[in-house]
């Protein structure tokens, strides 16, 4: 089925309103306005409130996993060693549970440990208006986006809390490479302003500014607490990440996501562990839990010789994606293989995973002609516990915030004999 979306919930001035008056930071607000027809999707996605609670299901069966001996010493037996460092206690801020959902079923797609947009999506959230009488229900309130916003400073304390450190956060890094020239640069300085208005003294840096002297993690001259990290080298093997890495190793700074999540959560690998009902035999699980895992994560399984022949046969039916892959990138469509590429998979680094189809929906725009879009949805979650769910909206083969039309929307539950608000 495809939705056929007439309402529009988003009030794009209201955005750029919003960042100037409750932000006041005429950088962001020219930012996003700049990006705005890509980052934000005018048109909400509708998901059935019993699909949500599924959803969630799903977290808490993979966090049971999570807990068991025998996964834990299977992923960090083939990760590089600093997964095992020890972490102080950090849970991993901004888990993203993304997943596919249509009539088909429910798919969870992977999980990423710094899954981005959840500032943005809080910016989406006080922009929101309700178009017409149906949709008023829908619309957060300005309380719950405070809420959310609260629930992200609260969620650093409460990872300096864990790690236990002998004095209280000061200072906040949000790193990665070259972050003035990342597409969600807005952001970073988003997130830089919330804390600072929360008494965190907050630096948006490159790992490469990033200076270990005795003891303390310094950007330029400010000794950083707490790293907020945004890298995509989920090991800190790059050079660049030398000073960050040895404070890691020395727990001189809080780094959340750390190593050791990105190996328990996010390693395309473990999606094949999560999906493999011998494996989950072993454990010895809730037959519920098994139940909610076989059913919701699509069957996955690592590229290697002895399986190609049969692989490169069923490559219709598949997804091609690295181990450390992220944001879609060497990503392929089994359908749309060549045998160039075919090689280079086979070449060891990925898994294949069975297509779960994204839903669609079609968007009615006045300034162009209907256009037919495909979604999935993102859960944001720490410690087991949903902060907020988004969608993002898009054309092509994965996300890619290119789209016009397509970018970050809000997801509206249905709730049971709810039907979608027809066109006014």
């Amino acid at each position: 089925m495809i939705q056929d979306v007439y309402c529009v919930s988003l009030d794009r001035e209201a955005i750029c309103h919003a960042l100037e008056r409750e932000i006041g930071r005429p950088e962001v607000f020219e930012l996003v306005r700049e990006r705005c027809d890509y980052m934000f999707s005018a048109s909400p996605v509708f998901v059935a409130e019993a699909h949500l609670q599924r959803m969630q299901a799903l977290v808490q069966a993979v966090e049971v996993v999570l807990a068991h001996p025998v996964y834990r010493q299977t992923v960090l037996a083939r990760a590089p060693d600093i997964a095992s460092w020890p972490h102080g206690g950090a849970k991993g801020v901004f888990l993203g549970y993304d997943f596919h959902v249509s009539d088909a079923g429910i798919g969870l797609i992977e999980i990423n440990t710094n899954a981005g947009g959840a500032m943005l999506n809080a910016v989406l959230a006080r922009s929101q208006r309700a178009c017409c009488p149906p949709m008023a229900p829908f619309i957060p309130s300005a309380q719950a986006v405070h809420g959310l916003e609260e629930s992200f400073v609260s969620m650093f304390r409460q990872e300096w809390a864990l790690a236990q450190m002998p004095r209280p956060l000061r200072t906040v890094a949000i790193v990665d490479e070259q972050p003035q020239a990342q597409y969600l640069y807005p952001e970073f300085l988003l997130f830089k302003y919330l804390l600072e208005h929360h008494g965190l003294q907050t630096v948006i840096v490159d790992p490469q500014a990033l200076r270990y002297d005795h003891g303390v993690l310094y950007a330029d001259d400010v000794p950083v607490d707490l790293v907020y990290n945004r890298l995509t080298d989920f090991y800190l093997e790059s050079p660049a990440c030398a000073a960050l890495r040895q404070a890691y190793r020395d727990q001189a700074v809080v780094l959340t996501p750390h190593p050791h999540a990105h190996a328990l959560y996010a390693d395309k690998r473990n999606l094949g562990l999560l999906s493999d009902p011998v494996f989950l035999d072993s454990l010895d699980l809730d037959p519920q839990i098994r139940q909610v895992l076989l059913e919701m994560v699509p069957r996955s399984e690592t590229v290697e010789a002895a399986n190609a022949e049969r692989l490169w046969a069923e490559r219709k039916h598949l997804f091609f994606k690295p181990f450390a892959g992220y944001g879609g990138r060497a990503a392929y469509r089994g359908d749309k293989l060549t045998h160039r590429v075919w090689q280079e998979i086979v070449a060891g680094g990925y898994i294949a995973q069975h297509i779960v189809q994204p839903g669609q929906m079609r968007i009615h725009d006045e300034a162009s002609s209907d256009r037919l879009m495909k979604f999935d949805v993102r859960m944001y979650v720490y410690d087991a516990q949903l902060l907020w769910s988004a969608a993002r909206v898009y054309q092509g083969q994965t996300t890619n915030f290119r789209t016009p039309g397509g970018g970050f929307a809000p997801v509206y539950a249905l709730p049971a004999g709810w039907t979608l608000p027809a066109a006014v």
